[in-house]
């Protein structure tokens, strides 16, 4: 193995590595650390909750526990060590006390309180490396990028449709399209959103005509996800489940006028939230609400971190069309359709030409007892 592929299978450990914090560690980025010495890790560690050592330090912490001398070693991070006291001490300093003698970071810290770690190990004879596996280490923060750089939540977009693109029958009820399996896969993703502090986002039609609770039936749910819904017409306070199961883990979206009405203020005397928000300005969402608006809420006002939005199609054409879709799953059941009045995943655009598509990248396909799962990102820039 050339040493660039030595250099690269670390930092991919490191990446593993930190994918065993994902969730718990928001509003922090899930960051992974690897020691290795004549070529062989020895410690190994990652950021594991919010408010607790971070990877470089577990790693630290690991090596002093197998009897490891940390001197000399080389470290391999997926995201530069911070470089001040926050509700922990900085990383920086804790790698150059241990010796390390060159450190291979996978991105800069876009953090700006917590940035400057690589300059000081430099600065303090310690060989700084960067840039190692960089595009697989900024997806491993996708979420706390967007964290960082706007106002809202990382939103992630699940659908379920037919082979032939197709999420409901005509008559608008999508009734069961995909698996037993496909279904225990978004109460997972449910559970794992509630533990972020999240919320599920359906829209108004999708709302009126399931009825959902927007709960994770899992039995490791510790935490269950805020309940959010886009619509023009408000139940009343005891007409839906929603209000009569979950009134204080549930906020509404309507027009402003809808916000000011009786019918608002019954849902919050129950305990609800009501928020008004102003028209979409894409073509494609014309008379519906503004998703860029409500996301900012949700974020500012209802501290979510992620939003995993369920449908339906309309409201999800209006995300993609803002450019709001991060991570798109996509449940698709081995079955057809072929029906022209049945409603499609996505319509309401005019496009001209396939330069006018909007677009993602597949990034993994994986099978659910027949069901295909594709996950998508978005295309940046």
């Amino acid at each position: 193995m050339s040493d660039i592929s030595k250099h690269e299978a670390f930092m991919r450990r490191a990446i593993e590595l930190a994918e065993r914090g994902r969730w718990r560690t928001a509003p922090n980025p899930t960051v992974g650390a690897v020691l290795v010495r004549d070529g062989e890790i020895v410690a190994e560690g990652w950021h594991q909750v919010c408010g607790q050592a971070h990877a470089e330090v577990n790693c630290l912490r690991d090596a002093a526990e197998k009897g490891i001398d940390t001197a000399g070693c080389d470290m391999y991070v997926t995201l530069e060590p911070c470089n001040h006291f926050g509700k922990t001490p900085p990383c920086s300093h804790a790698v150059l006390k241990a010796g390390v003698k060159r450190v291979f970071i996978g991105m800069p810290d876009l953090n700006a309180k917590a940035a400057g770690g690589a300059e000081f190990l430099r600065q303090n004879g310690v060989e700084v490396v960067s840039g190692l596996l960089e595009e697989e280490c900024r997806e491993l923060v996708a979420d706390f990028i967007v964290w960082q750089t706007t106002r809202r939540p990382y939103v992630i977009l699940k659908m379920a449709s037919t082979l032939d693109g197709r999420i409901s029958t005509k008559s608008g009820r999508s009734q069961k399209i995909s698996n037993d399996a496909s279904h225990a896969e978004v109460h997972r993703l449910r559970e794992k959103v509630g533990l972020a502090r999240g919320a599920v986002l359906v829209g108004g039609n999708t709302f009126a005509l399931d009825d959902p609770r927007l709960t994770a039936r899992t039995d490791a749910a510790e935490r269950q996800p805020l309940a959010a819904v886009l619509t023009s017409r408000l139940p009343s306070e005891n007409g839906c489940a929603l209000m009569r199961e979950r009134a204080a883990e549930s906020v509404f979206f309507t027009t402003e006028a809808q916000a000011a009405s009786p019918a608002a203020a019954a849902l919050r005397a129950r305990g609800a939230r009501v928020y008004g928000a102003g028209s979409s300005a894409k073509p494609a969402g014309q008379g519906l609400l503004d998703v860029g608006q409500v996301l900012e809420i949700l974020r500012t006002e209802e501290n979510c971190l992620y939003v995993l939005c369920e449908g339906g199609g309309r409201t999800a054409l209006s995300l993609l069309e803002a450019g709001l879709v991060d991570e798109f799953h996509l449940h698709m059941a081995p079955a057809i359709l072929a029906d022209d009045e049945a409603t499609p995943l996505f319509s309401g655009r005019h496009a001209e030409s396939m330069e006018d598509a909007l677009r993602m990248k597949a990034v993994s396909v994986s099978l659910a007892e027949g069901d295909v799962h594709i996950r998508f990102r978005a295309m940046r820039g």
